[in-house]
Parts: structure tokens; C-alpha cells; sequence
């Protein structure tokens, strides 16, 4: 039965079972993500005796073009064929990478499987997105996105850590992509059998007469026209230009130094795992001091923490810049969601979120290629000083042109630019 304007309510407290279910939800779309991070990437040098950092990374491509094309996808279609639709549908193709990689004879169709693990997290990961936005209404959003990364990037962390530990017991393949397999039917049988569709809610927002904005103009105001939204947008990008440096150029930096899989495995499951975690208060911490203080900051010290992997190191030093990185992150991940959505209007909010989710997932293309080409011709070290330099640029902009977004905050701002 689909609920009516007088049937539902916005808010946390009020949808606290679906709300929760959609965070448990986000847990398994983000364990799909932890198993390859740990692991692909020494599968290039291990079993296909790829040696080209170009190469290697070339499932990382793959995967940010995917996820980001399939984004934007998902902000337009789940506005005509609604939340639900869209999260099975990226499960279905979530199911057929773990087999791919299993069976792969060549390093392309593991490329080939991370297009579909790209497409995966797109659909499934913008819907838990979008689908907690329109639970929680406009008050409590940067808690609602803290709390839906939270949970996603804490089990890429722990996936991490359990895809290691398999591979050392027994080898790269299969044991840790069967367990990626067993993870994506359990999320296919959650969203089939118990996920609610939630456009209802943006209509009791929205008001129910209210008309779509044309997507076209939505991401031209969510890309370059506003300057908040660019702000955000540019920063997602970079964002995840040094995350894309972090899954594919890390664990290759940790093993040329000397560490084992089950080394790398801590270093590449920490980061993640205190991104995760740190996004509980971050995310509410947003709603309190606003979004802006906490973006920057998170820029930052995530480029703080990737130079120090090359100044010092060590596993104690380089596990220290990995809980910096994760935990500039967390300052920076639930919040530009939030900021997007305090900016955009609930009648074109979802392609908004599919937009800057976009332009953020093209960091991965971004990132791939220019950490690889920049690998190949100067270096490891050199590649990934050049990344933290782009961070910290990025939080340049973002203090230069991003205004307060959070209603309350910039309200007090305004008041005192006044006084």
C-alpha cells in the first residue's frame, strides 16, 4: 500500500526503522567496495604480472566512470521510476562481479567487473543516499549522511581487513569474492523483501503540486552556475581524486616497502574504518557549526596525512597519516552531501545529489589516471605529494568560494555581517 500525505511524517524519530534498516542497508553496498580495495590491486601484479602503474589502475577507471555516469543516472530516473527500482537493479549488477573476477583469465575482465561494481555502487549507494534525505527532512541531514557513510565506510573497512585475512589464509582468489557474492545476495534480499520506496516523502515536502526542475538547468546550477554548489562539487572530485590514489597507489607503495598482504590489508582497512566511524559525529557536528568550517579543515588534513606517508616511514607512522586521512575524510564526506541538499530544493534535490555524486566518482577517473601516469614517469613518492598538493588547493577554493550553507549558521553569520 503506498502511503498517503497524512500517513507519513518527516524526520528520524519518526521512520527510525527504515531509516535504519537503509543505514544497515548502506553496510553491504560498502563491503563490496572493501574487498576489492584490499585486493585488486596486488591481483594485477600477483596473477597477471602487470607492471605498469597505468595499467593497474585501470580498474579503478573503469569502476569511477561507472559509478559516476550511473549517478547521474540515478538522480534523473528515481525521480520517474522511483528509490526502490533503481536500489534492486543495482544489486542485480552487483551480483555478476564476484563470479568475473573469480573466473577471470585476463586482467580485462577484471576491468570489466569493476564496471559493474562501479554501476553497483551508483544505483544502490545514491538511492540509501537519497532515500535517508527524504526520511529525515531539511533539520537533521548532516546527522542522516553521517550516519549512512558511517555505516558504508566502516564496512569497507572491516571488508578490508576480512578480505585480507582470507587472501593470507588462502590466496587472493576466490575466498575473498565469495564472500563479496554472499554479501550482494543478502543486500538484493533486504532491498527486495523489506526497503520502502520513499518518493512520497519528497511530495509532503516539496508540497504535492510542485513542478520538477529540468534536469539540464539542475546540472549546470549544481555544476558551475551556483557557487556553493560548485565549491562542493569541485571538492568532492578532489576528494575522491586521493581516495582513487589511496585504493590503487597505496597498497602497490606499502608492498614496494616491504610490507606483506596482511600489512597492507591494516593500512588500506584503517583508513576507511576511521572514516567510517569519525562520520558519526562529524556529520552531526555539521548541523551544529555548519558545513563550511568542516570541509575545509577535512581538505586539509587529508593533505597533511598523504604527505606524511612519504616523510615518514614505517607501519606505525604510516597507520598514524592513515587515521589522519580517514578522519579528514569523515570531516569532509557526510558534509558536502548535506551542504548540496541544504542548497537544492526538495522537488530537484535527487539530481542535484546525482550530479555532485558525479562530478565526486569522476575524482576516481581523475585520480587513476594521473597518480598512474604520474607513478610511471616520477615516481611513487613523487605521485602521491602531487596528490596532497591538489588536496590542499581544493580547500583553498572551497574557504574562497563556498558560502555557509547550513540555514542556522549562515543565518548568525548574516547577523553579524549586520551588526
Amino acid at each position: 500500500m503506498r502511503p498517503n500525505s497524512q500517513a507519513i511524517q518527516l524526520g528520524l524519530r519518526a521512520n527510525w526503522s527504515q531509516f535504519a534498516l537503509l543505514v544497515v542497508l548502506n553496510g553491504f553496498v560498502g563491503s563490496m567496495v572493501g574487498i576489492e580495495r584490499a585486493i585488486v590491486p596486488l591481483l594485477a601484479e600477483a596473477d597477471f604480472a602487470i607492471v605498469s602503474r597505468v595499467a593497474i589502475l585501470s580498474f579503478l577507471v573503469t569502476f569511477g566512470a561507472a559509478k559516476a555516469v550511473s549517478n547521474l543516472a540515478a538522480g534523473v530516473f528515481a525521480e520517474r521510476f522511483g528509490r526502490k527500482r533503481l536500489l534492486i537493479a543495482g544489486w542485480l549488477l552487483g551480483l555478476a562481479m564476484p563470479p568475473l573476477v573469480i573466473a577471470a583469465p585476463s586482467w580485462n575482465w577484471v576491468v570489466a567487473a569493476n564496471a559493474l561494481l562501479g554501476v553497483n555502487q551508483g544505483l544502490c549507494w545514491s538511492m540509501t543516499v537519497t532515500m535517508k534525505i527524504d526520511l529525515a527532512g531539511p533539520v537533521r541531514r548532516g546527522l542522516a549522511m553521517g550516519l549512512n557513510e558511517f555505516a558504508g565506510y566502516l564496512a569497507v573497512g572491516i571488508a578490508a581487513f576480512a578480505a585480507a585475512y582470507l587472501a593470507t589464509a588462502g590466496a587472493l582468489r576466490p575466498g575473498p569474492f565469495v564472500l563479496a557474492f554472499a554479501l550482494a545476495l543478502i543486500g538484493l534480499a533486504l532491498s527486495i523483501g523489506a526497503v520502502r520506496e520513499t518518493k512520497p516523502f519528497v511530495a509532503l515536502e516539496s508540497g504535492a503540486h510542485a513542478e520538477p526542475e529540468r534536469f539540464g538547468r539542475v546540472f549546470a546550477l549544481t555544476s558551475w552556475r551556483h557557487r556553493d554548489l560548485f565549491a562542493a562539487c569541485q571538492a568532492g572530485l578532489v576528494n575522491n581524486l586521493n581516495d582513487g590514489m589511496a585504493w590503487g597507489l597505496l597498497p602497490l607503495f606499502f608492498s614496494a616497502a616491504g610490507s606483506d598482504v596482511a600489512q597492507i590489508g591494516v593500512l588500506a582497512g584503517t583508513y576507511p574504518l576511521v572514516w567510517g566511524i569519525a562520520q558519526l559525529g562529524t556529520g552531526a557536528l555539521s548541523d551544529r557549526i555548519g558545513r563550511k568550517l568542516p570541509i575545509v579543515a577535512g581538505m586539509w588534513l587529508q593533505a597533511l596525512a598523504i604527505v606524511s606517508l612519504v616523510l615518514y616511514r614505517g607501519q606505525a607512522p604510516w597507520a598514524i597519516a592513515m587515521v589522519g586521512l580517514g578522519i579528514g575524510t569523515a570531516l569532509v564526506y557526510p558534509t558536502l552531501l548535506a551542504a548540496v541538499s541544504d542548497v537544492a530544493k526538495a522537488q530537484w534535490r535527487a539530481a542535484a545529489v546525482g550530479t555532485y555524486r558525479f562530478w565526486r566518482d569522476a575524482g576516481y577517473v581523475v585520480g587513476a589516471l594521473l597518480a598512474g601516469i604520474l607513478a610511471d614517469r616520477i615516481g611513487l613518492d613523487a605521485a602521491i605529494v602531487s596528490v596532497a598538493v591538489l588536496t590542499a588547493v581544493s580547500g583553498v577554493i572551497v574557504q574562497l568560494r563556498m558560502r555557509e550553507t547550513l540555514p542556522s549558521a549562515r543565518a548568525a553569520l548574516d547577523d553579524q555581517q549586520h551588526a
